[in-house]
C-alpha cells in the first residue's frame, strides 16, 4: 500500500491510531443526476480510520487493528454496497460510505471501558478524489 498523508485533526488525546485498508466494492447512485455513477461500477477504496484516546486497554491497545478490519473490511469487501441494509435509505456515495464507516467504528468503540473515540474517517475513491468525515462537534 502506498503511504498516504491525510488531514490531521486537532484533539486533546495522548494517543492517535490510524488504520488503512483497501475495499474492493461496487456501487451505483440511483439518480439520473449522478451521470455515469448511476450505472453499477467498482472502486478499490482506500480507507483511513483515525481513533484517539487517553487510556489503553489491558493489551496496551486503543483497539486491536484486527477488530477494525473485521468490522469494515469484513463487511464491505467484494460486495455491492447498495445491497447492504445500511444503505437502504440513502445511496452509497463516497460521503455516505465515510459516514457509515464512522458509525460502524463508533458502535464498536462505545462499549469499551477505556473510551477510545473515532475522530475521522477518510474514504479515497480514486487516486484524485477523497472524502473526509469528522463527527460534528456538540457545542456545550
Amino acid at each position: 500500500m502506498m503511504q498516504q498523508f491525510y488531514p490531521t485533526v486537532t484533539h486533546p488525546y495522548q494517543f492517535e491510531l490510524h488504520k488503512d485498508m483497501h475495499l474492493a466494492t461496487a456501487h451505483y447512485i440511483d439518480n439520473e443526476r449522478a451521470g455515469n455513477c448511476a450505472r453499477v461500477h467498482g472502486h478499490t477504496y482506500v480507507i483511513n480510520i483515525t481513533i484517539a484516546g487517553n487510556e489503553l486497554d489491558e493489551t496496551g491497545f486503543l483497539i486491536n487493528f484486527k477488530h477494525l478490519k473485521e468490522a469494515v473490511h469484513g463487511r464491505f469487501d467484494h460486495t455491492l454496497l447498495n445491497d447492504d441494509p445500511l444503505f437502504a435509505q440513502t445511496p452509497p456515495s463516497t460521503e455516505k460510505v465515510a459516514e457509515t464507516i464512522y458509525t460502524i467504528v463508533n458502535d464498536l468503540l462505545t462499549p469499551l471501558a477505556h473510551k477510545p473515540v473515532c475522530i475521522q474517517v477518510i474514504v479515497r475513491e480514486t487516486p484524485t478524489s477523497y472524502v473526509v468525515y469528522q463527527p460534528k462537534q456538540v457545542q456545550s
